[in-house]
């Protein structure tokens, strides 16, 4: 099995929905008390752990009188509202059996957009993880529309293991791993116990839809880890019915996959994943081919003279997405001017002059890994 070379402090676990919940999608209390006492074990062993647990509309739409799942937002956010507290009042409970105190954070993704948010989170967290607190993050589902939606816990659980730079993201699911094809149609698929690299071939591995009381599937887990990776952060993808399943994957031995960054590839700091995953690009630029010579090979900043063209609306420090001439992105970054000040039409040629003059224009905070 894969041994986890570097030391482990801090680590996120996602746990799903069906982790969770019994087979007529309530709550399961042997499940969580199982799941309770193997993050106790790793807060015994001097681990600072934080939760990003799915379950609430699993857990509550019951309580709201429906008989199956349900599909409808209105419905979703009313039995979110239930099942949050259902799910926050069991963790509580069976923590301070144990002597640890939970907390509960409840988060959108425009939360991660405004710069100053991101910063009061990864505050709130640290304080939290540093006093021995542990964390119950979830979606606001309960306010949260579906185009300001994480899309899934995967997600949002690699997100927060950026916030807090956690060593070790670990994704509990119905499955055991990443396997070479689907296992439940070809009884020869080989599970994949360790990944350095997401590659086409890894992604076409990632098919099918998750289970019937969540919503990521193996597509929405490998965009999840691609995104530690991106941050440095180790993960690894198990099945949480296994025995041990928590202190095994922080060991290094668990049946599942490891996926590990590679060492050659330079890690995103907090600013640059906060632009790179978290911004909202407010508009767009096209430069010219001098230009993207200029930041792609020679990692410089560009000037007024580098762009071609501006679309959009957004202020001075605003994230754009940067694009060459034939439309193909190139990454995200800061740009110094608003889209009026750069727009041809209403530049007069004296302040023109003054802006390609002055000081840089934009900087590429954010390649795409196309482009290194």
């Amino acid at each position: 099995m894969f041994k986890q070379e570097k030391q482990i402090k801090r680590v996120v676990i996602k746990i799903g929905s069906s982790s969770l919940t019994s087979m007529h999608g309530e709550i399961s209390r042997r499940k969580l008390e199982n799941l309770a006492d193997q993050i106790v074990a790793l807060k015994d062993a001097g681990y600072e752990t934080a939760v990003v647990s799915s379950g609430a509309v699993a857990a509550g739409y019951r309580k709201l009188g429906c008989i199956e799942r349900p599909t409808s937002l209105p419905e979703k956010q009313a039995a979110a509202s239930i099942g949050q507290g259902l799910l926050m009042e069991s963790y509580s409970e069976l923590f301070l059996s144990h002597g640890y105190v939970a907390s509960q954070i409840l988060i959108t993704r425009s939360d991660f957009s405004d710069e100053k948010r991101f910063e009061n989170m990864q505050n709130t967290m640290n304080v939290l993880l540093e006093r021995g607190i542990i964390p119950i993050i979830n979606e606001n589902d309960t306010v949260t529309v579906d185009r300001l939606r994480f899309g899934d816990n995967d997600t949002l659980a690699a997100k927060v293991a950026g916030l807090i730079d956690a060593d070790l993201l670990i994704i509990l699911s119905d499955i055991d791993g990443l396997y070479d094809s689907n296992p439940n149609d070809n009884p020869d698929a080989k599970l994949l116990e360790r990944v350095t690299c997401i590659t086409p071939e890894i992604e076409a591995a990632a098919g099918g839809s998750g289970s019937a009381v969540g919503t990521g599937g193996m597509k929405s887990k490998i965009e999840a880890v691609e995104i530690a990776m991106a941050a440095g952060i180790d993960s690894f993808l198990g099945k949480a019915g296994c025995e041990n399943i928590l202190m095994d994957a922080v060991a290094g031995n668990a049946r599942g996959t490891y996926f590990e960054q590679d060492p050659d590839v330079e890690n995103l700091d907090n600013k640059k994943q906060w632009i790179a995953f978290h911004s909202g690009p407010e508009g767009n630029v096209i430069i010219s081919a001098q230009g993207k010579a200029a930041i792609i090979d020679e990692n410089q900043n560009l000037y007024r003279s580098d762009i071609i063209e501006v679309s959009g609306e957004f202020c001075p420090d605003a994230v754009v997405r940067i694009f060459d001439e034939t439309g193909v992105e190139l990454g995200l970054g800061r740009i110094n001017y608003s889209n009026e000040q750069l727009r041809e039409d209403v530049l007069e040629t004296e302040a023109k002059a003054a802006i390609e003059q002055e000081t840089f224009v934009c900087s590429l905070d954010f390649k795409l890994p196309a482009f290194g």
